[in-house]
């Protein structure tokens, strides 16, 4: 059944089925998307929304519905046969070459090769017609994020497509690129191109899409005009249950004791497309969330990795924990002391995603309590007591597991984030320092985490909080600083500055306030 009526259709699926193994992604999924339209697609973690366009763009196959392109059905094999019909992709990782230029990037990504001047002159040529300004001979390595994207879509624009693919677009953009990026989709839609737009940012999806299919547990249970629905509905009908709204402690316990602060830290980049970071001055109270916002790229891994322990300070003085000395301590000699971290990167760094939940469970305790004999040979002598602590961690912070016990990389994105943030705080820290928690999260478990954060603060323990979602960052925090390029601005109160301030700063611009005050 087409959803769009009146209108001529451009990509119809009907019936698409796709397992893998037991599980399955995708469950009679019947979309229809007409010519010129945005058309957005929305889901929870896990609900078959990334299997569904890796189909249309021929990343994988279904095992069984059809395609139609223009009404001719159509089996899309490969990437190639993708673009051969028109169909273009910008994912949520950009695939380019930081050592190569821009041209050299999209030469080398084109299906028919041409010369390096040709695509020169094609770059130049779609960067004024479409305003997607970039330098075809400037590397990759020196674009901003904003840039990169640019990149991208010229790429696929070089390729003519009929259906453009956007995957969480603007994860990693400034609000002012984020307005000039709608600018484009909305120019593109109304020059004949489609527009499928994956988000789980609810308000952008209202305010840029035409219509929103919603994807639960791998069906399409709702398509939905997109100009006479709200943030509220499409959030509980993707959910199927009630959105509760954060709840904030008024008389929260903030305080002026001081519990972390990094002083005057300076760190070389340690590889040719690393950040240095540049006197970097922090401090955080218990009590409060500082957030710190930016674009990824701007020395966000290298702070972490400095606050967390994973490289220690050049002098033990840098980083004082309540007012004493630890810059030279290391990550499980930092969790001994009450300071949690969890890093942006779930696989391989927070989690190990072929060991199950109570083995990676078994594991961060195992390094805190290396040296003692209570807790860790407790669960050496008995191991449920070991299973017993993983199931209290998923009770507790809603963790839905595909089985008992299953392996980290069988979990959903936003469910393998709430275990790990479980885990962390069944430490029990005084201070939380946390990257990136709900990237790529749905609004349900966003909010869960979000909540998390706000306890941990309102009960007298102090978050750091590095975000490039800058809602997320207004939402919880007490203050805000930004970091740029390897700098770290002055930290404001959140009454103190905008949304629109903080965009500039993480642009690398200059703001300017009269009656603004840094936090001293």
């Amino acid at each position: 059944m087409d959803q769009v009526k009146g209108s001529e259709i451009l990509l119809k699926a009907t019936k698409i089925n796709k397992s893998f193994g037991n599980f399955t992604a995708n469950k009679d999924i019947d979309i229809s998307i007409a010519k010129g339209q945005i058309h957005a697609l929305l889901g929870e973690n896990g609900a078959g929304k990334s299997t569904l366009v890796k189909i249309f763009y021929g990343v994988l196959q279904p095992d069984s519905g059809s395609i139609e392109i223009n009404n001719h059905k159509m089996v899309i094999t490969s990437p190639n046969i993708a673009r051969k019909n028109g169909i273009g992709m910008v994912f949520q990782h950009f695939s380019l070459f930081p050592a190569l230029t821009v041209a050299e990037n999209i030469l080398i990504a084109l299906d028919n090769k041409i010369k390096l001047n040709k695509v020169v002159d094609q770059i130049t040529n779609l960067s004024k017609e479409w305003e997607l300004f970039v330098d075809p001979f400037k590397l990759v390595s020196e674009l901003s994020v904003g840039e990169k994207q640019r990149v991208e879509i010229i790429r696929c624009l070089m390729q003519n497509p009929n259906l453009l693919i956007m995957d969480e677009p603007t994860s990693v953009l400034t609000p002012q690129e984020i307005i000039n990026l709608f600018r484009i989709l909305k120019r593109l839609a109304s020059s004949g191109c489609s527009i499928l737009y994956i988000s789980h940012k609810l308000e952008e999806i209202i305010e840029l899409a035409d219509e929103v299919t919603i994807l639960k547990s791998g069906k399409s249970i709702a398509t939905i005009d997109a100009k006479k629905t709200t943030t509220k509905f499409l959030a509980e009908t993707m959910v199927g249950k009630k959105i509760t709204e954060l709840k904030k402690n008024i008389k929260k316990r903030s305080t002026n004791n001081i519990a972390f602060e990094l002083k005057n830290l300076n760190k070389q980049k340690d590889h040719e497309f690393g950040i240095s970071l540049k006197n970097i001055n922090l401090q955080v109270n218990y009590g409060e969330i500082l957030g710190v916002a930016g674009i990824a790229g701007n020395g966000q891994v290298e702070l972490m990795e400095i606050l967390s322990g994973e490289i220690n300070c050049e002098y033990n003085n840098q980083i004082l924990l309540d007012n004493s000395p630890i810059g030279k301590t290391n990550i499980n000699e930092r969790r001994k002391l009450g300071i949690e971290t969890i890093p942006e990167e779930r696989t391989l760094h927070a989690t190990v995603p072929n060991l199950s939940l109570n083995e990676n469970t078994f594991l961060t305790y195992f390094f805190k309590y290396n040296n003692t004999k209570s807790w860790i040979s407790n669960l050496l002598n008995n191991p449920q007591n070991s299973l017993d602590e993983c199931e209290k961690i998923i009770k507790s912070n809603d963790v839905r597991c595909p089985e008992i016990n299953p392996l980290a990389s069988q979990l959903s994105g936003g469910n393998l984030q709430k275990f790990i943030l479980g885990r962390s705080l069944a430490n029990k820290p005084k201070v939380a320092i946390f990257s990136q928690p709900t990237w790529g999260v749905d609004i349900g478990a966003a909010t869960t985490i979000r909540q998390k954060l706000l306890d941990l603060s309102q009960g007298g323990k102090a978050v750091i909080l590095i975000s490039q979602d800058l809602e997320e960052i207004f939402e919880l925090s007490d203050k805000i600083a930004v970091i740029n390029q390897g700098v770290l601005s002055q930290i404001f109160r959140v009454k103190d500055i905008t949304a629109a301030d903080v965009g500039l700063l993480m642009g690398g611009k200059s703001i300017k306030k009269k009656k603004m005050e840094s936090v001293k």
